[in-house]
Protein backbone atom coordinates (compact mmCIF):
# COMPACT_ATOMS: atom_id res chain seq x y z
CA UNK A 1 0.00 0.00 0.00
CA UNK A 2 1.34 3.30 -0.73
CA UNK A 3 0.87 6.88 1.43
CA UNK A 4 -3.19 7.26 1.46
CA UNK A 5 -3.58 3.70 2.59
CA UNK A 6 -1.31 3.52 5.20
CA UNK A 7 -2.62 7.17 6.69
CA UNK A 8 -5.80 5.83 6.60
CA UNK A 9 -4.73 2.91 8.08
CA UNK A 10 -4.00 4.96 10.79
CA UNK A 11 -7.14 5.67 11.78
CA UNK A 12 -7.35 8.40 14.28
CA UNK A 13 -4.45 7.73 16.35
CA UNK A 14 -1.68 10.64 15.18
CA UNK A 15 1.82 9.22 16.41
CA UNK A 16 0.83 6.22 14.46
CA UNK A 17 0.57 8.40 11.42
CA UNK A 18 3.50 9.79 11.81
CA UNK A 19 5.07 6.57 12.56
CA UNK A 20 3.56 5.19 9.67
CA UNK A 21 4.35 8.14 6.76
CA UNK A 22 8.09 7.74 7.97
CA UNK A 23 8.71 4.41 8.24
CA UNK A 24 10.24 3.87 4.78
CA UNK A 25 12.58 5.96 5.95
CA UNK A 26 14.06 3.95 9.11
CA UNK A 27 15.69 1.37 8.56
CA UNK A 28 16.09 -1.76 10.82
CA UNK A 29 15.92 -1.06 14.78
CA UNK A 30 16.20 2.90 14.05
CA UNK A 31 12.24 2.98 14.72
CA UNK A 32 14.05 2.71 18.70
CA UNK A 33 14.79 5.86 18.58
CA UNK A 34 11.36 7.28 18.38
CA UNK A 35 8.51 7.38 20.64
CA UNK A 36 6.35 4.25 21.82
CA UNK A 37 3.45 5.77 19.58
CA UNK A 38 5.78 6.19 16.54
CA UNK A 39 7.63 3.27 16.62
CA UNK A 40 4.28 1.20 17.10
CA UNK A 41 3.10 3.39 13.21
CA UNK A 42 6.84 2.17 12.14
CA UNK A 43 6.42 -1.81 12.99
CA UNK A 44 2.62 -1.63 12.07
CA UNK A 45 3.68 -0.03 8.12
CA UNK A 46 5.93 -2.84 7.99
CA UNK A 47 3.50 -5.24 9.09
CA UNK A 48 0.82 -3.92 6.36
CA UNK A 49 3.15 -4.62 3.73
CA UNK A 50 4.68 -7.68 4.53
CA UNK A 51 0.61 -8.55 4.83
CA UNK A 52 0.21 -7.02 1.79
CA UNK A 53 3.22 -8.44 -0.47
CA UNK A 54 2.20 -11.95 0.59
CA UNK A 55 -1.67 -12.11 -0.11
CA UNK A 56 -2.95 -13.99 -2.58
CA UNK A 57 -5.39 -11.01 -4.40
CA UNK A 58 -1.68 -8.91 -4.84
CA UNK A 59 -0.02 -11.07 -6.21
CA UNK A 60 -2.66 -12.10 -8.82
CA UNK A 61 -3.04 -8.18 -9.65
CA UNK A 62 0.98 -7.97 -9.96
CA UNK A 63 0.88 -11.14 -12.12
CA UNK A 64 -1.29 -8.52 -14.92
CA UNK A 65 1.71 -5.90 -15.12
CA UNK A 66 4.55 -8.15 -14.43
CA UNK A 67 5.50 -8.95 -17.54
CA UNK A 68 5.81 -5.49 -18.57
CA UNK A 69 7.31 -4.16 -15.32
CA UNK A 70 9.37 -6.97 -13.35
CA UNK A 71 10.60 -6.24 -10.14
CA UNK A 72 8.61 -3.43 -10.09
CA UNK A 73 4.94 -4.38 -10.14
CA UNK A 74 4.65 -4.21 -6.63
CA UNK A 75 5.16 -0.59 -6.32
CA UNK A 76 2.78 -0.12 -8.88
CA UNK A 77 0.28 -1.72 -7.86
CA UNK A 78 0.72 -0.22 -4.19
CA UNK A 79 -0.27 2.92 -6.13
CA UNK A 80 -3.06 1.37 -7.23
CA UNK A 81 -4.57 0.50 -4.65
CA UNK A 82 -4.28 4.01 -3.55
CA UNK A 83 -5.78 5.36 -6.30
CA UNK A 84 -8.78 2.77 -6.08
CA UNK A 85 -9.30 3.60 -2.22
CA UNK A 86 -9.07 7.56 -3.40
CA UNK A 87 -12.18 7.09 -6.16
CA UNK A 88 -13.84 4.75 -3.69
CA UNK A 89 -13.36 7.17 -0.36
CA UNK A 90 -16.96 7.42 0.85
CA UNK A 91 -17.01 3.90 1.04
CA UNK A 92 -13.97 3.88 3.39
CA UNK A 93 -14.82 7.15 5.30
CA UNK A 94 -17.28 9.68 6.25
CA UNK A 95 -15.00 12.09 5.83
CA UNK A 96 -14.59 13.99 2.77
CA UNK A 97 -11.46 12.93 1.06
CA UNK A 98 -10.19 16.44 0.38
CA UNK A 99 -10.62 17.50 3.96
CA UNK A 100 -8.64 14.57 4.85
CA UNK A 101 -6.26 15.07 3.16
CA UNK A 102 -5.51 18.57 5.17
CA UNK A 103 -5.80 17.28 8.33
CA UNK A 104 -3.10 14.66 7.75
CA UNK A 105 -0.98 17.15 6.04
CA UNK A 106 -1.60 19.49 8.99
CA UNK A 107 -0.25 16.86 11.35
CA UNK A 108 3.19 15.92 9.41
CA UNK A 109 3.91 19.82 8.89
CA UNK A 110 3.20 19.92 12.90
CA UNK A 111 5.31 17.11 13.50
CA UNK A 112 8.06 18.37 10.66
CA UNK A 113 11.23 18.52 12.55
CA UNK A 114 10.94 15.35 13.55
CA UNK A 115 10.38 13.42 10.54
CA UNK A 116 14.05 11.74 9.39
CA UNK A 117 15.75 13.62 6.49
CA UNK A 118 14.27 11.57 3.63
CA UNK A 119 10.74 12.05 4.75
CA UNK A 120 11.58 15.89 5.33
CA UNK A 121 12.48 16.17 1.64
CA UNK A 122 9.42 14.13 0.21
CA UNK A 123 6.67 16.25 2.16
CA UNK A 124 7.09 19.72 1.24
CA UNK A 125 6.37 18.23 -2.35
CA UNK A 126 3.33 15.71 -1.03
CA UNK A 127 1.46 18.68 -0.09
CA UNK A 128 1.94 21.24 -2.76
CA UNK A 129 1.41 18.24 -5.37
CA UNK A 130 -1.55 16.73 -3.06
CA UNK A 131 -0.46 13.31 -3.64
CA UNK A 132 -2.81 11.92 -1.17
CA UNK A 133 -6.13 13.37 -2.63
CA UNK A 134 -4.29 13.30 -6.56
CA UNK A 135 -3.99 9.39 -6.74
CA UNK A 136 -7.67 9.80 -7.67
CA UNK A 137 -6.96 11.75 -10.72
CA UNK A 138 -5.39 9.50 -13.52
CA UNK A 139 -3.52 12.45 -15.56
CA UNK A 140 -1.83 13.34 -11.69
CA UNK A 141 -0.91 9.32 -11.20
CA UNK A 142 0.87 9.83 -14.60
CA UNK A 143 3.00 12.65 -12.90
CA UNK A 144 3.76 10.38 -9.69
CA UNK A 145 5.15 7.74 -12.01
CA UNK A 146 7.01 9.87 -14.40
CA UNK A 147 8.89 11.31 -11.69
CA UNK A 148 9.74 7.44 -10.24
CA UNK A 149 10.62 6.28 -13.73
CA UNK A 150 12.87 9.51 -13.67
CA UNK A 151 14.23 8.28 -10.33
CA UNK A 152 14.84 4.36 -11.47
CA UNK A 153 16.69 6.67 -14.34
CA UNK A 154 14.06 5.63 -16.99
CA UNK A 155 14.54 1.74 -16.42
CA UNK A 156 11.18 1.09 -14.96
CA UNK A 157 9.02 1.95 -17.75
CA UNK A 158 6.74 3.17 -14.77
CA UNK A 159 5.80 6.64 -16.75
CA UNK A 160 3.84 4.08 -18.50
CA UNK A 161 1.65 2.59 -15.99
CA UNK A 162 -1.31 4.33 -16.16
CA UNK A 163 -1.79 2.67 -19.21
CA UNK A 164 -2.34 -0.77 -17.91
CA UNK A 165 -4.16 0.45 -15.27
CA UNK A 166 -6.56 1.41 -17.64
CA UNK A 167 -6.36 -1.73 -19.67
CA UNK A 168 -7.08 -3.95 -16.64
CA UNK A 169 -9.06 -1.31 -14.78
CA UNK A 170 -11.94 -2.95 -13.66
CA UNK A 171 -9.94 -6.15 -12.56
CA UNK A 172 -7.66 -4.34 -10.81
CA UNK A 173 -10.64 -2.51 -8.95
CA UNK A 174 -12.27 -6.20 -7.95
CA UNK A 175 -9.20 -7.13 -6.97
CA UNK A 176 -8.92 -3.91 -4.64
CA UNK A 177 -12.38 -4.35 -3.39
CA UNK A 178 -11.78 -8.12 -2.55
CA UNK A 179 -8.28 -7.14 -0.70
CA UNK A 180 -8.64 -3.78 1.51
CA UNK A 181 -11.35 -5.03 3.49
CA UNK A 182 -9.26 -7.93 4.82
CA UNK A 183 -5.84 -5.40 5.16
CA UNK A 184 -8.68 -3.01 7.74
CA UNK A 185 -9.14 -6.43 9.49
CA UNK A 186 -5.67 -7.34 9.99
CA UNK A 187 -4.71 -3.96 10.77
CA UNK A 188 -7.51 -3.55 13.65
CA UNK A 189 -6.27 -6.86 14.87
CA UNK A 190 -2.50 -5.57 14.96
CA UNK A 191 -3.53 -2.26 16.53
CA UNK A 192 -5.46 -3.78 19.50
CA UNK A 193 -2.48 -5.99 20.58
CA UNK A 194 -0.06 -3.37 19.80
CA UNK A 195 -2.81 -0.75 22.34
CA UNK A 196 -2.89 -3.83 25.10
CA UNK A 197 0.82 -4.90 25.53
CA UNK A 198 2.08 -4.27 28.54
Amino acid sequence: MNFLAHAHLSGDDDKLMIGNFIADSVKGKKHKNYTEGIANGIILHRKIDSFTDRHEIVKNSMSLIRSEYGKFSGIIIDIYYDHFLATKWDNYSTEPLNTYTKKVYSLLKRNFFILPARSQRILPFMISQNWLGGYADTDELKKVFYGMDRRTSNISGMRNAVDQLIENYDKLEEHFKEFYPQLQSYVESETRLINNKD
